[in-house]
């Protein structure tokens, strides 16, 4: 906590004490009469609002002004992908995705991490999809662009027509409400880039503004124990200055180095936010805005690397965690956010006494969850949507699935479907978690259990049938019904080729995805939903 009364103390223009010729005066002084008290009282309260402007701000008067707002990161292209909308696999009502970044081959393009156009994401990530049923189920997600591997779209494309129009389209097809830009590495110092960043940002938020759309706008920088570094104080100052309306600033509280080999991870996070407290305090003070205790902490946000961090020595705990949820809730903190929600489980194996660095684990012992479940339970935004094991879609029995604009198979009662299957039933779009059959995708499990499909998000009505995808090539003799085929004939059906695993005659080569194991006819095509196997 920051010590309130060193901060508070009045820095006069001169002290008595140092001088050497002071001496003290004479007593008895002269006593004030009523109208002169009232004209030095009124001297010294307008000295007062100049001489201690800087730290009249810092008064905590009224107490927290926020409710601490959970929105863990989800690393949007980090294989298995996570299921973000599925609350089974996501305890948070908000997520923020990382990341956007610069396009490789086209500087001023948007891409999901330089592996996915924004369209790819959505067909090979099913990501507006899955978007989508996270908004229907109460839940939202912050966009979060740069990061720390690839290039920020303002540091890569230096035309600021197409950078701006590249924030544009991005806050448009996703209807973003928070933009989170997270700046790392060289891109925290790089000057050109920063303006390039702030005329953009500015200008799609005040358009944004105008359409009745407000958009909420967070800076995640590094930090030290004492607070923000200069270069990061000064690329907020620019934003501010920019004319930039920033909801806050999101600090990562984590990867410290500082030495130590045994290092207090609350303890350093904590003197690292209140000195971020201390700069932004001065910051907004010197730019005209007088701001109270809890209103600067309402502006400042946490993200620590839960588990693991990338120095050796460094470990988030759960118990760090849940201080880290004490302090945001004493101090009205903005924002809580961790690195990442796809690391939020045990690494499997024995790691005794070993350092692990993983994507999808943590490295320190924990349940599967663990962290996302302390920081969930922040009062900001209460949990919405369907319970921990199903999602409440309205009027979903009532839809009537049509092969035609369903983009992957409809549910089958009968078929069997390996982990991963994705399937339409009742105008939704569900995933296999495991291999099952006869257990409808809709249907709330029973008290204890976990469904064995994750749900993905509604069928879009401008959608089509998927498209099989042929595997080999050179097929042209057709299937007819009087013919004796031996195992290894190969047939076109329906345009499709298949393979005979046995002797057959008369028997059709199915059309009804996925096709059973059983069917005499093995397909040689790979159909949208189905899981390739390596």
């Amino acid at each position: 906590m920051t010590d309130r009364a060193t901060h508070v103390a009045v820095r006069p223009e001169y002290d008595p004490l140092a001088d050497p010729n002071w001496q003290e005066p004479e007593q008895p002084r002269s006593r004030l009469s009523w109208p002169r008290l009232g004209i030095l009282v009124l001297v010294l309260a307008l000295a007062g609002v100049g001489g201690t402007l800087e730290v009249m701000h810092l008064r905590n008067t009224s107490g927290p002004t926020a409710k601490s707002w959970a929105v863990p990161y989800v690393d949007v292209t980090l294989t298995p992908t996570f299921q973000f909308q599925d609350p089974t696999a996501n305890p948070a009502n908000d997520v923020a995705l990382g990341f956007v970044v610069a396009d490789p081959q086209s500087p001023c393009t948007p891409s999901w991490g330089g592996a996915y156009t924004l369209d790819g994401a959505a067909s090979s990530l099913e990501l507006d999809r899955r978007i989508n049923q996270l908004r229907q189920a109460g839940g939202d997600i912050t966009l979060s662009l740069g990061g720390l591997a690839n290039k920020e779209l303002a540091v890569a494309c230096t035309d600021q027509d197409r950078l701006t129009g590249a924030y544009r389209q991005l806050i448009k097809r996703y209807d973003v409400n928070t933009l989170d830009l997270d700046i790392e590495g060289t891109a925290v110092a790089d000057q050109a880039s920063l303006r390039r960043r702030v005329t953009a940002v500015a200008t799609v938020q005040k358009e944004r503004e105008k359409d009745g759309k407000p958009l909420a706008v967070w800076l995640t920088l590094p930090v030290t124990p004492n607070g923000l570094t200069d270069d990061g104080v000064a690329l907020v100052r620019g934003m501010l200055e920019g004319d930039v309306a920033l909801r806050g600033v999101n600090v990562m509280t984590m990867d410290y180095n500082n030495g130590d080999k045994n290092p207090d991870m609350l303890a350093l996070s904590t003197s690292a936010l209140n000195g971020t407290h201390k700069q932004l305090s001065d910051l907004y003070l010197r730019l005209g805005q007088k701001l109270t205790s809890p209103q600067v902490w309402s502006r400042i946000g946490a993200t620590p690397m839960i588990g693991q961090n990338d120095v050796d020595t460094e470990r988030f705990t759960l118990d760090d965690a849940a201080g880290l949820a004490r302090f945001a809730v004493d101090n009205g903190l903005g924002r809580v956010s961790m690195w990442s929600i796809n690391r939020d489980a045990p690494c499997r194996g024995t790691f005794a006494n070993v350092v692990v660095h993983s994507n999808t684990c943590s490295g320190v012992d924990q349940d599967a969850l663990a962290f996302s479940k302390v920081f969930a339970g922040l009062p900001g935004k209460a949990a919405t949507g369907g319970s921990a094991d199903s999602v409440e879609i309205p009027d979903q029995a009532a839809t009537v699935d049509d092969p035609k604009t369903s983009p992957y198979p409809i549910w089958r009662l009968t078929a069997m479907y390996v982990g991963g299957y994705k399937v339409v039933w009742h105008g939704v779009v569900y995933e296999a978690k495991w291999a099952n059959s006869g257990l409808d995708p809709s249907a709330a499990p029973a008290a204890g259990t976990q469904s064995a499909w994750s749900v993905i998000g509604p069928v879009s009505p401008v959608e089509k049938a998927p498209r099989p995808v042929p595997t080999v090539t050179g097929v042209k003799r057709i299937w007819a019904p009087g013919i004796l085929y031996q195992r290894g004939a190969r047939v076109m059906s329906n345009g499709l080729p298949y393979e005979a695993r046995w002797t057959t005659k008369g028997e059709t080569p199915s059309t009804e995805f996925p096709i059973d194991a059983d069917d005499p006819w093995k397909p040689l095509f790979n159909v949208p939903g189905e899981p390739v196997m390596n």
